[in-house]
């Protein structure tokens, strides 16, 4: 019996259309355009705007998006994973809510929480579904509104992040193309450097965490930086090297975009040239668990069946982890 594996058929994606610049930026806090593209190598990141609108909405866009170029109804999936750091609420999860409004009525769904490793995760997990012949069609959706949990009066992160979603869809492959591989590795003793110090159960809501402005991300960017440069590095060296690859056989990086600095090291350490690497932070800055597949659905077109792909992530927690796919479709026919 030929082996099930998950392939990714279909990509779709969706970024608000305000562009917040690093000009604008100069207006709201101490910092220049050459300061943040310097460390990070971000020019503009995405926001959304207007009142009552969250994660679900951009994500909707995106599984729209990836319904019409496959061609298939909502009703056809399954399964949608969420891989999210910003929910709508606490709870339902924003699966859930996606489901609804994107009318996929015969799946069940749930949320992904790992911070910027988080899709990695869920497409990982997603994969399961379909290689043990659970589910044909499962969505794996990454999606973060970061602009709700930003302290524009803070350099540190502002700078960095922006808000985006990208979706897969999953469907059964007895051809040797899909996801082959996966590392997944995580360390709690990170957290400290990188969080929420408030909206938790160790620390809810109180009018005095609010004024203490406990509820944006906290990062202590030296520490993190460190850590994100070698261990990304390593475990997407580590998948080439369960697998047999060499630079020269991996087609494309598609490394979590967190800074430039640190993709640079991650495709010098697996020996790959520029030209091979997804890189899209200058326009979109880190969008968490949308930075992977929004790459995906930028570069779709130049994809060929066949290609030798490589994820690598790193984020909160501490979270990182790698996927190798070999690519399923030509992505100029789809």
């Amino acid at each position: 019996m030929q082996r099930i594996h998950a392939a990714i058929t279909a990509v779709g994606g969706y970024v608000p259309e305000y562009r917040l610049t690093n000009a604008e930026l100069e207006k709201m806090m101490d910092t220049t355009d050459e300061w943040i593209t310097t460390r990070t190598g971000i020019k503009e990141r995405r926001i959304l705007k207007g009142e009552g609108k969250g994660s679900s909405d951009m994500a909707v866009e995106a599984v729209k998006d990836l319904l019409a170029k496959r061609n298939i109804s909502p009703d056809e999936i399954e399964l949608l994973i969420c891989a999210t750091t910003t929910p709508d609420m606490q709870f339902p999860a924003t699966a859930n809510i996606i489901c609804d409004k994107a009318g996929l009525t015969n799946a069940w769904g749930y949320d992904v929480n790992a911070a910027c490793s988080g899709f990695i995760f869920a497409l990982t997990t997603g994969t399961q579904f379909i290689e043990t012949g659970k589910h044909k069609k499962v969505i794996v959706v990454g999606v973060d509104k970061m602009s709700s949990i930003m302290n524009y009066e803070d350099r540190a992160t502002s700078i960095i992040f922006g808000d985006g979603s990208g979706a897969v869809l999953l469907e059964p492959d007895t051809h040797g193309f899909g996801i082959i591989d996966s590392v997944l590795k995580t360390d709690g003793k990170g957290r400290v450097y990188l969080h929420q110090k408030a909206g938790g159960s160790v620390k809810p809501a109180t009018i005095e965490t609010v004024m203490n402005k406990e509820h944006y991300v906290y990062q202590e960017g030296q520490s993190v930086f460190k850590f994100a440069v070698k261990n990304m590095a390593d475990v997407a060296a580590e998948i080439m090297e369960r697998n047999n690859l060499t630079g020269d056989d991996v087609s494309w990086l598609v490394p979590h975009q967190a800074n430039k600095r640190i993709i640079t090291a991650t495709a010098d350490r697996m020996g790959l040239s520029e030209e091979k690497v997804m890189i899209n932070i200058e326009r979109f800055g880190n969008t968490t668990n949308g930075t992977l597949p929004l790459c995906l659905w930028e570069w779709e077109s130049l994809l060929k069946k066949g290609d030798n792909i490589i994820l690598a992530a790193f984020g909160g927690g501490f979270t990182w982890g790698s996927i190798y796919i070999r690519w399923a479709y030509d992505g100029n026919k789809a």
